[in-house]
């Protein structure tokens, strides 16, 4: 059975606070990024493009993750809220992803010498950003509530399946791209610890501008749902 009411949604007293800290956190991660930590003995200044690519690639795993354990969760219930929970984090998950890819060919351009080139992280990266697309768009062609979630509910299930193809693509495959070089197997992180603790921070900063975005845009879900519902 379907809720015919949307509850209020029960972080409002939160979200003021939440915009606070994250803009608060967003502004030191970046002047910690721009000013306090070292530059690169090889790359120069050209690397500090990894304090937004990498935090922009987790928050897009982490968006699209999300997606799959609310479209579970529609299919499991039928409640409207992980209906919104889903096409919310789908939403900015596809804005992190699209941060991801231009802030990677930026970084590209000075290091290989191109803005894009078919390696294993861009390609598979580039089919993750069109599934979900998809899967935004596959919501606009039925008007009717039920069938537009469950439709998407599934797509949102399959999709999951590239991220880690995204993430292991450097390890499968013959690619350009450098290796992990914080989260490797068997071995410490190939970076400074003032470069990791920069890194770290500005991980934590884009995860909470990531839950700010998600809360305001469920907000606007649910109002929508409700007045669909009835």
């Amino acid at each position: 059975m379907i809720e015919t009411t949307a509850a209020p949604f029960p972080t409002l007293r939160l979200r003021p606070w939440l915009g606070i800290v994250a803009a608060a956190s967003a502004a030191i991660a970046t002047w910690m990024a721009l000013v306090w930590a070292p530059t690169d003995a090889v790359q120069g200044d050209v690397y500090r493009v990894i304090y937004v690519h990498v935090p922009a690639a987790w928050l897009a795993y982490l968006a699209f993750f999300i997606v799959f354990l609310a479209s579970v969760g529609w299919l499991w219930t039928r409640r409207p809220w992980f209906d919104a929970l889903a096409v919310s984090s789908a939403e900015v998950g596809v804005l992190f992803t699209g941060v991801f890819i231009v802030a990677g060919s930026i970084w590209a351009k000075p290091t290989w010498g191109v803005w894009w080139t078919w390696d294993p992280r861009l390609v598979t990266t580039t089919v993750m950003f069109a599934m979900y697309l998809g899967y935004l768009l596959l919501r606009s062609l039925s008007t009717d509530f039920t069938r537009r979630a469950t439709r998407a509910a599934v797509l949102g299930v399959i999709a999951v399946v590239d991220i880690p193809i995204v993430h292991l693509s450097v390890l499968w495959m013959n690619s350009l791209h450098q290796l992990p070089t914080v989260a490797r197997i068997g071995a410490g992180p190939a970076l400074d610890a003032s470069m990791g603790m920069t890194l770290g921070i500005s991980v934590v900063a884009f995860t909470l501008v990531y839950f700010a975005l998600l809360i305001e845009r469920m907000d606007i879900e649910r109002r929508r749902q409700a007045a669909l519902l009835g």
